[in-house]
């Protein structure tokens, strides 16, 4: 079986981004928010078979965690209010995805992390997503100012009342900004990348992993520029009197293989260990055209692992079994299955 770690709901149908501009309008004038809208079945299955499920039978992976989409989730707009209709308006439309093709995507959340919003909100909606809809995982949002940074850093302790529930549940998150509101970072090519960096060396300087053993991050688009740059942050744990990276960060992070050429898949598997690798694409995502060098869609990731030559057991770790590992409620939810 070959699962995608990382999609998002990029090609909702209409009505809902309907509702989210009249939410926001609403918001703005002061008025009583709307209601969630009803989404009909023909709709979902149009802007689903069309492109997610289509893609990923064309390119050959069976099953992808899905999770509302990333750049919409815009945490720094409105209120505590609004981020809560918000986040639940995007999961239960995940899980009606997840109801009608349950044998290709399994559910993943978006938080209500609006600014100055209580942990509590997060908590709630975690219990709610994972124990009434059946999600595996949460997207959890270092900066949501959307590209200011006012969050204190994700080994705050701040944060630990919800770090607490992700172990009592035994869910872990991917660390997935959303939009920048700060015109200085472009969303997709400069603060997606800033923030799977600025997430790592947050883990490095911080203890959050003594404190919280069991907690498991992963850190997409191939870790940002982690891999890139290891040396550097080997040195740094050097320089801070730390653990090695493979003992102290690299036991709870795991990277996906969101990166969108050949050399770059190439690098990440040969710095990071195979173990902390999870297959992903992000399609349909970021970057969606054809790359002219190749002919071939940027996003299809697949190709560029295929393309190792890897062995059966590291092929069956990087599309299967690390995912398995990491996000335990699919696994047993697919043993359930037979699978």
């Amino acid at each position: 079986m070959i699962i995608d770690c990382h999609g998002h709901y990029t090609t909702a149908p209409e009505p809902h981004q309907q509702f989210r501009d009249t939410q926001i309008a609403a918001y703005d004038k002061g008025l009583v928010l709307p209601e969630i809208p009803y989404i009909s079945d023909d709709l979902i299955r149009q802007s689903i078979e069309q492109n997610q499920l289509k893609l990923l039978t064309e390119r050959g992976a069976d099953m992808t965690l899905f999770s509302p989409r990333a750049s919409a989730m815009a945490h720094h707009i409105g209120d505590d209010a609004l981020a809560q209709q918000w986040s639940r308006a995007c999961n239960d439309l995940i899980k009606r995805v997840v109801d009608l093709y349950p044998e290709s995507f399994i559910g993943v959340c978006q938080l209500p992390q609006s600014l100055g919003t209580s942990i509590e909100q997060s908590i709630r909606e975690l219990e709610r997503c994972v124990l009434q809809l059946g999600f595996v995982g949460c997207n959890l949002n270092p900066d949501p100012s959307g590209g200011y940074w006012t969050a204190a850093p994700l080994t705050d302790r701040s944060w630990y009342p919800f770090f607490e529930k992700m172990v009592e549940l035994d869910v872990p998150a991917m660390i997935h900004v959303s939009s920048s509101c700060n015109p200085n970072f472009h969303a997709t090519g400069a603060h997606y990348i800033n923030a799977d960096t600025t997430a790592f060396m947050q883990f490095i300087q911080g203890n959050l992993f003594q404190d919280f053993p069991d907690l498991r991050f992963i850190i997409p688009h191939g870790g940002g520029a982690v891999p890139y740059h290891w040396g550097r942050y080997r040195g740094l744990v050097d320089m801070l009197k730390r653990p090695p990276l493979t003992e102290y960060v690299m036991t709870n992070v795991f990277f996906d293989t969101c990166v969108y050429h050949q050399p770059g898949i190439d690098l990440l598997f040969e710095v990071i260990d195979i173990d902390n690798i999870l297959f992903g694409s992000e399609m349909v995502g970021a970057v969606r055209g054809i790359d002219s060098q190749t002919g071939q869609y940027f996003d299809d990731t697949k190709r560029y692992i295929d393309a190792l030559d890897l062995s059966d057991t590291d092929q069956y770790k990087v599309f299967e079994g690390n995912a398995r590992r990491v996000y335990p409620r699919m696994d047993w939810l697919l043993k359930g299955r037979g699978l």
